[in-house]
């Protein structure tokens, strides 16, 4: 007992941080029911105001774990892609289809809208979100097959988020049929990206590129050639994937100083692409042993997966300083987006097939 007070103080502040900061790792009886011996046992020595303290503890992590499944339960249902012909194929006037700049108009509005549901997903990932996928490798490395490995739903759904964003950018613009308005579709989600780098949001900025790179959107030559393609050349550029993507880092690195010094929260948002965050983590355990060759722990690979995640916490924190715009919100999460058999049909529909293996496609997709 007279051990036990000499370090109950760092025991305690052990399992507060533990409990705060992976409150997953206690979500199974045997974890939960372990933690309960080791505070029944620190609770024996009798110092003033440590069962308040431990009590306090177990609420918060109860309530932590509550309001996490209740995450999960109310979860949104993914929208499924439109693949029905009859739905695609342009029989309707224009004039009655609702598009994006029907909603927003403005591409600074839409990319603070963007900017909005982006941080309100990421809020949503943890830490242990983030350090599954190293214990989803080393299970594979160990082949062992672990329950808590596909307990990644935050991950999946984020991801998911950016390809729906992805293929709207297609949609919107391949279901236009006059190459004007198509023409300005573009030049809108264009500029849509250029306000999200300027944001530091490069998340929704890369989700817009590729949806502008996709198939059914780039082999459109009579509609890029009336757009005015500068800015959007600007635009890949910074996501160049040469040399590890090094102009995004660049400019990813840039964002996160002016973030420290920042006093707006405005200027404090930084939003990662997000798989090549995931990817810079994989890599980082993947290249790196977890001990030295003299059998110690391999301490700096540690502290950088550490720092990488450190940093998403700190931007994830940001309180977005743009307000709520449910009807564009409404637009962006619920419009209906096409299949990529779909956006071919709605492609070749807004300009013919040009060679013999777009024929090809169009006769089969008809």
């Amino acid at each position: 007992q007279a051990k036990l007070k000499s370090f109950a103080a760092k025991i305690i502040q052990l399992l507060k941080e533990w409990t705060e900061t992976f409150p997953y790792d206690f979500q199974d009886e045997k974890s939960m029911k372990e933690l309960k011996e080791i505070a029944h046992r620190i609770t024996q020595c009798d110092e003033v105001g440590v069962k308040k303290i431990i009590s306090q503890m177990t609420q918060n992590l109860l309530m932590a774990l509550s309001a996490r499944s209740q995450y999960q339960e109310i979860r949104e249902k993914f929208r499924q892609p439109v693949t029905d012909k009859g739905t695609i194929l342009k029989t309707k006037p224009q004039s009655t289809q609702k598009d994006i700049l029907s909603v927003c108009c403005d591409p600074l509005i839409l990319a603070q809208q963007l900017t909005y549901i982006e941080l309100e997903r990421v809020s949503n990932i943890y830490p242990e979100d983030l350090m599954q996928i190293v214990s989803h490798m080393d299970s594979l490395d160990n082949h062992k097959c672990r329950g808590d490995v596909t307990k990644t739903y935050n991950l999946e759904a984020y991801d998911n988020w950016f390809n729906c964003l992805s293929m709207l950018v297609a949609t919107e613009i391949c279901r236009v049929v006059k190459k004007k308005q198509r023409t300005r579709m573009v030049e809108f989600f264009i500029d849509v990206a250029r306000e999200c780098f300027n944001i530091g949001n490069f998340n929704s900025m890369m989700a817009i590129i590729s949806g502008m790179n996709l198939s059914p959107v780039a082999r459109l030559k009579k509609t890029w050639s009336k757009v005015k393609t500068a800015k959007f050349d600007v635009l890949e550029h910074h996501m160049d994937p040469s040399s590890n993507f090094c102009n995004y880092r660049t400019a990813l690195q840039g964002a996160a100083q002016r973030s420290q010094t920042a006093n707006s929260n405005r200027e404090k948002i930084v939003i990662p692409v997000f798989n090549l965050f995931i990817k810079d983590i994989y890599f980082l355990h993947k290249i790196h042993t977890n001990r030295l060759p003299n059998g110690q722990i391999n301490f700096k690979k540690f502290w950088e997966i550490s720092r990488q995640i450190h940093d998403f916490l700190t931007w994830k924190q940001v309180e977005c300083p743009f307000e709520k715009d449910k009807k564009i919100q409404s637009y962006l999460l619920t419009a209906p987006i096409y299949s990529e058999e779909a956006l071919f049909i709605a492609s070749f529909e807004s300009e013919g097939p040009e060679n013999h293996m777009e024929k090809d496609s169009w006769k089969t997709l008809r």
